[in-house]
């Protein structure tokens, strides 16, 4: 019988807790700048730059305020909040990451996909029309 010591488990567990996570982000380099939760639209959008897409909703939730990074919700009625999800494409070889503002202020990072070419580039299975 072999017995698993803590040495050889950790770094499997560490490489599960990393891929369990890699969907979403605490924080997004943009350029020499990073941006993170807490942040206000203004801030992100002069490091980053304008965003490839944003969408807008409303929302309702308890009154809430972020404490070193964390979201704290509030007793009280249900308020309505503004939500805009700005999606940033890097190109083919970055992944996108989507970012969710509450009220203006940051409050998740999400990973997606690697990015596409801007521009107008002809798709090549409309190439021989």
């Amino acid at each position: 019988m072999q017995i698993v010591t803590r040495a050889r488990f950790g770094p499997m567990v560490a490489a599960l807790l990393w891929m369990g996570s890699a969907g979403a982000a605490d924080a997004l380099r943009c350029g020499s700048h990073l941006v993170t939760s807490g942040d206000d639209s203004s801030a992100v959008r002069r490091l980053c730059g304008a965003p490839e897409h944003i969408e807008h909703k409303t929302i309702r939730r308890h009154p809430s305020y972020l404490r070193n990074g964390k979201l704290i919700f509030l007793d009280g009625d249900l308020i309505e909040v503004s939500v805009e999800l700005w999606t940033y494409n890097f190109g083919p070889d970055r992944l996108m990451s989507r970012m969710r503002f509450v009220d203006g202020v940051l409050e998740d990072i999400e990973t997606l996909g690697y990015g596409h070419n801007n521009g107008d580039d002809t798709d090549e299975r409309h190439a021989d029309n």
